[in-house]
C-alpha cells in the first residue's frame, strides 16, 4: 500500500477546507444570478467543487475526491452548514466526489489533457450535485430543472477551466514532492 506524505495530506485538507468555505463566500453573489433566473443555485457549488478537482488531479490516488467530499460533509454537519438538505447533506458532498474520481481515473487511462479533465470533472460533478439536490429537496421538473442543470454545467465548465489553470500552477510544487518520494522509495 502506498504511503501518502504529510505534505500531500495537508494539501488535501487545505483544498477540502477551501472548497467548503468558498461556497459560503460565493453563494450570496451567485444567488443574485440564480435568483433572477428563479432557480435554486448551482454556481457556488461549482466553485467549491473546483478545489476537489484540483486535489484529485494533483494527488494521484483514486478515491481522493470521494474522501474529501465525505470529510466536507462531516465538517458541514458539525458546523451546522447543512443548508436545505439537512441530515442528507453527505449525499450532496460524496456523489460529486465519486464523479470527480471517476473522471480523473478515466482521464488517466485515456491520457486526456489537464484542461479537458478539469472541465469535464467539474461540469459532471456540478451537474451531479445539482441533480442530487433536486431529487432530495427542490423537486423541480421540466424546464426549471433543465435550466438548473444547465447553469450547473456552465458554471462547472468555467470553474473547471479555472481549476485546470490553478492545478497547472501548483503542479511543480505538488508533483515534485511525488517524484521525490518515488525516487527515495
Amino acid at each position: 500500500m502506498k504511503r501518502t506524505r504529510l505534505r500531500a495530506l495537508i494539501f488535501l485538507a487545505l483544498c477540502c477546507d477551501l472548497g467548503l468555505f468558498s461556497k459560503r463566500i460565493i453563494a450570496p453573489i451567485a444567488n443574485i444570478i440564480t435568483g433572477s433566473l428563479h432557480i435554486p443555485g448551482g454556481i457556488g457549488t461549482s466553485f467549491s467543487l473546483m478545489f476537489l478537482v484540483i486535489a484529485a488531479m494533483l494527488i494521484p490516488r483514486f478515491g481522493c475526491a470521494t474522501v474529501m467530499g465525505a470529510v466536507q460533509s462531516v465538517l458541514a454537519i458539525a458546523m451546522g452548514m447543512v443548508g436545505s438538505m439537512g441530515i442528507l447533506t453527505p449525499i450532496g458532498y460524496i456523489v460529486p466526489g465519486i464523479i470527480i474520481d471517476c473522471v480523473v481515473y478515466v482521464s488517466g487511462k485515456m491520457h486526456w489533457e489537464a484542461l479537458t479533465t478539469a472541465v469535464l470533472a467539474n461540469m459532471l460533478a456540478a451537474a451531479a450535485a445539482g441533480f442530487t439536490a433536486n431529487m432530495i429537496v427542490f423537486r423541480l421538473r421540466g424546464i426549471p430543472m433543465l435550466l438548473y442543470i444547465a447553469v450547473a454545467l456552465t458554471s462547472g465548465a468555467v470553474c473547471g477551466a479555472l481549476a485546470s489553470n490553478l492545478a497547472k500552477r501548483l503542479s511543480p510544487i505538488i508533483k515534485f514532492e511525488t517524484q521525490k518520494r518515488e525516487e527515495n522509495a
